[in-house]
């Protein structure tokens, strides 16, 4: 009778039993021939279907001597270690069993590939797809780049990858740090106009004489402070050094506390000289009118400024934000009213807004719906001029910041150029804008220390001043009996 799920005329392999040692206890099966441990099955020779050591199953002429079986079933069975290995079955090939100083055991677990000496890859990890973070440190380096390619161009990742990145809003990095200490700078220095204007007038926010609308200090502290002034940074015959303006402390109306201009303009005077305080169109950018002021620019810092560092990188930011903001400064003192003085980094914030059109132009096909925000972006524009004629702002200042932004922006923003000829198109853009921007920087610097700056435009106060009865038509120095 033929016993389930073997063939009648196979033998019936035996029946095993292991001690603790993997060896056969005594009396167990009926033959002295090794059996494997792993299988419990005799070997091909041992179950008599090798009746001759002759056979060989490869037809290449090599015969299986006793001495290669008992090698090849010792393998089988113990190892070469003469332990089991485990869960891992060991084999051989005939030829290594044919030499023997070339038996290498083949580990046949899953994870093990088919083909010898080939090295296994790490698996694969879903970041690795294509919308892979680019900030992840596992990620693999871009393509190595020249220094100059990868400071202009931004070539930090693959062409496909810049475009996809440019779609999602991913920039050079991931944090703003130079809007992050700008806004802490600027946080810091209004909190120093506040406690100013606490010890003259013994209010943070000035009420008399006249009231701030920027709900903020005076305008005598922030002239104290370094506000864009020009009576403070060169002579102007019609405010002399020598003129009587309000102090700090001024609170009556008409001015009972005079002061000269050199008191108020502080930063040591002028030492029998004439004004050259040029600083002045730095820190102006430091300074802001009251809390109205200081919110407005540093929401619009915190928001669109730093997504433009992100996107440029630092480097570039600063360049881009500086420049903006002290030719902004420069444009306005040649035109505005000598007698008002400005403060703000509305000039600068400006200059990052036209690097959004230089994006904008640069990347037409990249943007979602370009024509409606091409729409949005204009408003947005003309909203920021208008804010421009309130009083302590300067309409020149964003006027000035985005001409300069634009030409500065084009330098350093990272535009991602696909054909030959937009790429020629960005790169002359480029040669041409730096010697504009310096031609612009020395012109208009040369011409505000002239005698007379506004006989150059003689219009153009009226883009910063609304005539009225209050500042003489926008005519003569706009200081006023209560300054």
């Amino acid at each position: 009778m033929a016993t389930p799920g073997y063939p009648s005329d196979m033998k019936i392999p035996y029946v095993m039993e292991y001690t603790q040692d993997n060896t056969l206890p005594s009396g167990a099966g009926t033959s002295s021939v090794p059996i494997n441990s792993l299988t419990g099955y005799q070997s091909e020779k041992q179950q008599g279907y090798l009746s001759d050591d002759s056979y060989d199953p490869t037809n290449v002429g090599v015969r299986r001597t006793n001495h290669n079986l008992e090698r090849e079933a010792s393998y089988i069975s113990d190892g070469p270690s003469g332990n089991l290995m485990g869960g891992k079955r060991l084999t051989y090939s005939e030829d290594d069993l044919n030499h023997p100083s070339n038996v290498q055991p083949t580990d046949d677990s899953p994870e093990t590939p088919l083909v010898r000496n080939v090295s296994q890859k790490p698996r694969a990890h879903f970041e690795d797809l294509e919308y892979a973070d680019p900030y992840n440190k596992d990620t693999p380096a871009a393509t190595k780049e020249k220094p100059l390619s990868k400071f202009f161009a931004g070539a930090k990742y693959p062409l496909a990858q810049r475009i996809e990145d440019k779609k999602r809003g991913i920039g050079r990095q991931k944090y703003p740090f130079v809007v992050y200490g700008l806004t802490l700078a600027m946080a810091g220095v209004f909190i120093y106009e506040l406690v100013l204007n606490q010890r003259e007038q013994g209010s943070p926010i000035s009420l008399k004489p006249v009231i701030n609308p920027m709900l903020g200090p005076s305008s005598s502290a922030l002239v104290n402070l370094g506000a864009r002034f020009p009576p403070c940074m060169k002579l102007v015959s019609q405010v002399p050094p020598s003129t009587p303006l309000g102090c700090m402390n001024n609170t009556a109306n008409p001015v009972t506390s005079v002061c000269t201009v050199e008191d108020l303009c502080g930063f040591g005077g002028f030492h029998n000289e004439a004004p050259n305080q040029w600083f002045r169109f730095i820190t102006a950018i430091f300074l802001h009118a009251g809390f109205v002021h200081i919110l407005i620019n540093m929401f619009a810092q915190l928001t669109l400024s730093a997504q433009i560092e992100r996107e440029m990188g630092s480097g570039g930011f600063f360049i881009t934000y500086f420049a903006a903001g002290i030719f902004g400064n420069v444009l306005g003192g040649n035109f505005s009213l000598v007698g008002i003085p400005s403060i703000g980094a509305s000039g600068a914030i400006f200059g990052t807004v036209a690097v959004t059109w230089v994006d904008l132009v640069a990347h037409w096909k990249y943007h979602y719906r370009p024509v409606r925000k091409l729409i949005f972006m204009t408003i947005e524009l003309l909203i920021g001029f208008a804010i421009g004629y309130i009083p302590f702002v300067d309409n020149f200042a964003h006027i000035g910041g985005f001409v300069m932004g634009l030409l500065v922006g084009t330098v350093f923003y990272p535009v991602i150029s696909v054909t030959k000829r937009h790429r020629f198109i960005t790169w002359s853009f480029r040669v041409a804008a730096i010697p504009l921007a310096v031609i612009l920087y020395i012109v208009l610097t040369r011409n505000f220390y002239t005698s007379d700056p506004y006989a150059a435009c003689a219009g153009c106060r009226y883009l910063s001043c609304i005539p009225s009865s209050a500042n003489n038509r926008c005519q003569g120095t706009g200081l006023s009996n209560s300054s």
